[in-house]
């Protein structure tokens, strides 16, 4: 039944995108990629620092380019960085057992050292939203010498019990029988979320679409979000057991007890300057999913930013990336702080 699901979310998806609420991304070419991922690079790229924006495998990454206005993509691209994406590709079933070493470790480090290379050996920023920067953190913890500085944006690193309600539920509620070998649909995914955070996942979405009634534009961002949402990707079998069970259940990043190509990796590692925007409003990813990780890192490289949230962003897990407001008040916060370490 979850893979008709899958199908079914996608036609719903296909329906917002004929009545206008698709995405509308600028232009990119192909650079590098593998079965598991491509490289992106932004036609309009600048002469200025490379970044490498992490997307989170779970959907597809056009949430970092929506729409004119509350692109980060195109913001970026403004404030004269080498844009660059690393888009994650569905997985084959000869790839359901690659695990947190073959996402957060080869392929990223592949990426970054091909985004390395266009800029003449230059060392990029890495940025990454959600579970994206989960995996963006892994690799700079396991290669900080790689990378020149490291953005998270509502990003969980922290899965200690009671750190977030959505972790709590997340734990009690996701099946600890799920194979290592097998392609898990994300429409699974999709309903456990639902599941754990009914108040994160469906009421302050629809309390967001009434609000928005009376501006249009906040209503017609709230539709493309919505088409976003609907469209997501299966992933491996490994990787969301690794997921599950070393991050959320037993917080292996956090306590410094990940193990990833021989190394131990925690917040002692990510010996690199670090930025991270915590939205005040996020329930999936709230300040103790993320301070302690903060106050464990190097004491002169990290900073963290609050922020309150908006209406009018579909869901508040997303604010930083499609918000008005983020866009006017928080990027040129992160635009300072990434001219400041270039």
């Amino acid at each position: 039944m979850l893979p008709l699901i899958d199908t079914l979310r996608q036609i719903e998806g296909d329906g917002l995108e004929r009545l206008g609420f698709g995405p509308t991304e600028c232009g990119y070419r192909i650079v590098a990629g593998s079965a598991r991922w491509r490289l992106r690079a932004y036609e309009d790229t600048a002469a200025g620092p490379s970044l490498l924006i992490v997307a989170a495998p779970i959907k597809r990454p056009y949430i970092w380019d929506l729409a004119e206005g509350v692109s980060v993509v195109r913001h970026c691209l403004r404030h004269r960085l080498r844009v660059y994406l690393l888009e994650w590709m569905p997985p084959t079933p000869g790839d359901a057992e690659a695990g947190l070493a073959d996402y957060a470790g080869r392929s990223i480090g592949e990426a970054i050292a091909r985004v390395a290379r266009e800029a003449g050996g230059a060392k990029p920023f890495i940025m990454g939203h959600s579970l994206g920067g989960t995996l963006a953190a892994i690799f700079a913890a396991s290669d900080p010498s790689s990378v020149r500085g490291l953005v998270l944006l509502s990003t969980p690193l922290c899965f200690a019990p009671g750190s977030c309600r959505f972790r709590d539920a997340i734990v009690a509620m996701a099946p600890s029988t799920l194979s290592r070998k097998e392609i898990v649909p994300g429409s699974l995914l999709s309903q456990l979320s639902v599941m754990a955070s009914p108040e994160t996942f469906l009421w302050s979405r629809l309390a967001d679409a009434v609000l928005s009634v009376g501006d249009p534009r906040a209503l017609a961002l709230h539709a493309r979000v919505e088409r976003w949402t609907l469209d997501e990707f299966p992933l491996p079998g490994r990787l969301v057991h690794e997921i599950l069970e070393w991050l959320y259940r037993e917080n292996r990043f956090c306590a410094a007890t990940l193990r990833i190509a021989d190394k131990f990796l925690g917040p002692s590692t990510l010996r690199l300057p670090v930025l991270a925007v915590v939205n005040t409003a996020d329930l999936v990813a709230p300040l103790p999913s993320i301070a302690p990780c903060i106050d464990a890192m190097p004491r002169r490289f990290a900073r963290l930013i609050e922020y309150s949230g908006e209406m009018g962003v579909g869901l508040q897990h997303l604010a930083v990336l499609v918000g008005r407001r983020a866009h006017a008040a928080v990027w040129p916060v992160i635009f300072s702080w990434f001219h400041a370490h270039a």
